[in-house]
């Protein structure tokens, strides 16, 4: 009995594809906070849009409200969130996803005003990574994840029982229940993580029989291309596709450029709001970056917030001590950079949509010193000055560690 009650608590990634499947619709909700202005909100928004997209539902409509600060027993106030459910009670709706973490007891209140399936940014996210874990390594990861995740959330599963309030008198099957499942979710949990030590064990000894081949890691936003240079790069054929979080197993493979040769990894994409579940997790996996000798940032220049993309991935690599290392700028989807054109006579201030791709490029080279290159690697435009800026910094790197491997190649 126990077992079964823990069956919808294991990895989507489990349960067969059926693609008869209807989709499922879904409505998302978003605040505008003191901390969240109107416009940052509409970005994350359309970054969750995606991420419901790639997850294999569709979004119906958008819900916003503007509030100094969450409900602390709805998230949303009682007006907006009465509309949200007469909506999705009139377009038959399936789903609905915060934008936002719920707390335990938001995620309960919500469900049972709305009696139908609440979900928040980060189970949307779990649930994403558990679909596209490959590997033994992904799937331990997600999984771990999921069931720190579902933890604190346990009562959720238990609403329909009489007994959960507890307090004296009211102490019976269902409050025992719960504290057993607790107790075989945290035994899990330990497991999962002596095996996640296992496996990090077995890649560091992988990495260090690699020997002192030049490690160049590319890392980036989620769907900026990483994976579509690596195949081209490497002529191997990696998992890329235009949806989130494609790549979730770091793919190291051997290249040859120039007669040098070196190992480039493509690494799990960054993205803002990350649970932190999944960034404890794929700690190990970020060890491909920290051991790297380059880094190749790619960026989507083409998404509008391409520098809050930067900033992000950035805080990460800071956050793992990789900023120190040689970082080359590729600007990748230049094929679908688009801009506003501002009239001649237009005096009005200069904003971010009037920047032309030429302007981007003078601005960057400006106030960075980092080398960049702009790219379209679906397009294959731009590549063969993005090798040798690649090249570049391989050989910097490879003539410190072998000083005479290039020039016994010319005597030869």
């Amino acid at each position: 009995m126990k077992a079964a009650i823990l069956l919808p608590l294991l990895p989507v990634s489990k349960t067969p594809y059926n693609p008869n499947k209807k989709p499922e619709r879904a409505v998302l909700v978003g605040l505008v906070t003191r901390n969240q202005s109107e416009e940052l909100l509409d970005e994350y928004l359309d970054e969750l849009e995606f991420l419901t997209e790639t997850a294999g539902a569709i979004p119906v409509k958008r819900f916003t409200q503007k509030m100094d600060r969450p409900d602390s027993k709805t998230f949303l106030g009682s007006g907006k969130l009465q509309l949200i459910l007469e909506y999705v009670e009139a377009n038959e709706i399936d789903l609905i996803i915060f934008d936002d973490e719920l707390s335990p007891s938001q995620l309960r209140n919500i469900e049972r005003e709305a009696k139908i399936k609440v979900m928040d940014r980060n189970n949307l996210i779990l649930d994403i990574f558990a679909g596209r874990a490959r590997t033994s390594h992904a799937k331990t990861q997600v999984e771990l994840a999921q069931y720190q995740y579902l933890l604190p959330r346990l009562t959720r599963m238990w609403t329909h029982l009489e007994r959960q309030k507890g307090g004296i008198g009211m102490r019976g099957p269902g409050e025992s229940q719960i504290e057993t499942d607790r107790r075989i979710i945290q035994d899990k949990i330990a497991k999962l993580k002596e095996r996640l030590r296992d496996i990090d064990k077995q890649m560091a000894t992988q990495r260090k029989s690699r020997g002192e081949l030049v490690r160049v890691a590319l890392v980036g936003y989620t769907n900026v291309g990483k994976s579509t240079i690596m195949n081209m790069l490497s002529k191997s054929d990696v998992f890329a596709e235009n949806k989130l979080f494609a790549t979730l197993d770091t793919t190291v493979r051997k290249v040859v450029l120039e007669n040098i040769p070196f190992l480039l990894s493509d690494t799990v994409g960054f993205i803002r709001k990350l649970p932190t579940q999944l960034i404890e997790s794929f700690k190990s996996t970020l060890d491909e970056v920290r051991e790297a000798d380059i880094l190749i940032h790619v960026v989507d220049i083409s998404h509008p917030s391409f520098g809050d993309h930067i900033a992000a991935v950035n805080e990460t690599l800071t956050d793992i001590k990789s900023m120190d290392k040689p970082i080359l700028m590729v600007f990748n989807k230049i094929d679908a950079f688009t801009y506003v054109k501002k009239d001649e006579d237009d005096l009005s201030p200069i904003l971010r949509e009037n920047f032309s791709l030429d302007d981007w490029k003078k601005s960057w080279m400006a106030k960075n010193n980092a080398p960049a290159i702009f790219i379209s690697a679906t397009e294959k435009e731009n590549i063969e000055p993005f090798r040798k800026l690649l090249m570049e910094e391989v050989k910097k790197v490879h003539s410190i560690r072998y000083p005479n491997y290039l020039k016994g190649d010319q005597e030869y």
